[in-house]
């Protein structure tokens, strides 16, 4: 048997990684904007040249433009992308870096009927007509609308009221359905919590949930790190008014209708859309059930594999590639060409999940395609 050696190494520094950061050099804004409209001061922040078709994007909650699209709008595969479009990123009020109070308990110099004291933060219906006010600020004719949760609901009400602005839409994590008791009950704790001025553990927690999910909280430290970090620093009072406004959500109240003659009267999505969802996504069940309310014909259905709450985050490069293939299918940028994925086909086992609550809602196989 050969004898073992000591080597000692000397060459070999050690250091440590690069911790995560919001704060990428490599995200170019031309400009931001305050835009007053009825509802409320809509904080804009614009990406690329005014020149090209327009995308409009809009955040979760507890989220802003910057800790919800930045990563991904910088993520170098889609830099080809970004070179044929501009993107708007429409803050929800006082959900922006450094916002002021919207609703303080007394203005400095004491007066009750100060604008802190008298404003109400805008219904899930007033934040779509506050996109609407951007969309006219900018003379903007048509766009692509791109949201996430919160923001995938208000685009789609937008729809619904003004889809002959809007070209076609990105929906993640998108509900249709008002909240059911136990996200109600969840969201009131945080409100009132919130409303106290400080972000407790059980919303913190709640927001890491609703953000990635059980898989994703527990097995990617990094980037839950990172969220973690910046919990600390939102404002907490805006966000409980946001969180309110969305946990009082009516029901969009769309419908399936497959009979040609009554399709173009019902109440339904009519743009070309793409929904999308992490298959460990803890909303996995209300994407599901919102898709199966759309029109099969215009809607693209993706399951993003190996993948929690936050695609954007968690896979950009399969995200970037679902992105190019539907801007392709609307007939924007076809002389592109996206690298060969990685990603990996979904199981057959979450597949069967799918077609399990897809048949108990509406008898019939789930249409998807995979990423």
């Amino acid at each position: 048997m050969e004898k073992l050696t000591d080597i000692e190494l000397t060459s070999i520094d050690t250091t440590d990684p690069k911790p995560r950061s919001f704060h990428d050099a490599s995200a170019i804004l031309i400009q931001e904007d305050d835009i007053e409209t009825p509802y409320g001061n809509m904080h804009v922040a614009i990406q690329g040249d005014r020149s090209k078709m327009p995308i409009v994007t809009f955040h979760d909650i507890g989220l802003n433009h910057v800790t919800c699209f930045q990563g991904f709008f910088s993520f170098p595969e889609m830099q080809p992308i970004l070179q044929h479009f501009c993107v708007y990123h429409i803050n929800a009020p006082g959900q922006e870096e450094g916002a002021m109070h919207l609703k303080p308990e007394h203005d400095v110099l004491g007066n009750p009927e100060s604008l802190g004291n008298r404003f109400v933060y805008p219904s899930m219906d007033q934040l779509a007509e506050g996109v609407h006010q951007v969309v006219e600020h900018y003379e903007m004719k048509r766009f692509i609308g791109f949201g996430v949760g919160a923001g995938a609901n208000i685009l789609s009400r937008y729809e619904l009221l003004h889809g002959d602005t809007i070209d076609s839409l990105v929906l993640i994590n998108a509900t249709s359905t008002q909240a059911g008791w136990i996200e109600w009950g969840y969201q009131k704790m945080n409100s009132w919590y919130l409303f106290s001025g400080q972000v407790t553990n059980f919303t913190e927690e709640y927001l890491l949930w609703h953000w990635f999910g059980k898989k994703t909280r527990w097995e990617n430290h990094d980037l839950i790190t990172c969220y973690k970090e910046y919990i600390k620093s939102i404002n907490a009072q805006n966000l409980g008014l946001f969180i309110e406004s969305h946990m009082k959500r009516t029901d969009l109240n769309i419908m399936r209708e497959m009979d040609p003659m009554k399709k173009a009267a019902a109440r339904t999505i009519k743009c070309r859309s793409l929904v999308l969802v992490g298959n460990s996504s803890p909303h996995m069940e209300e994407v599901v059930d919102m898709n199966g309310k759309m029109d099969p014909s215009e809607t693209d259905f993706m399951v993003i594999a190996d993948c929690g709450g936050m695609p954007l985050e968690e896979q950009p490069g399969k995200v970037c590639e679902a992105f190019l293939f539907f801007l392709q299918g609307m007939g924007y940028v076809p002389s592109l060409h996206q690298t060969t994925s990685a990603a990996a086909a979904i199981s057959a086992e979450q597949m069967n999940h799918l077609n399990q609550l897809k048949h108990q809602q509406y008898g019939q196989p789930i249409p998807h395609q995979v990423c």
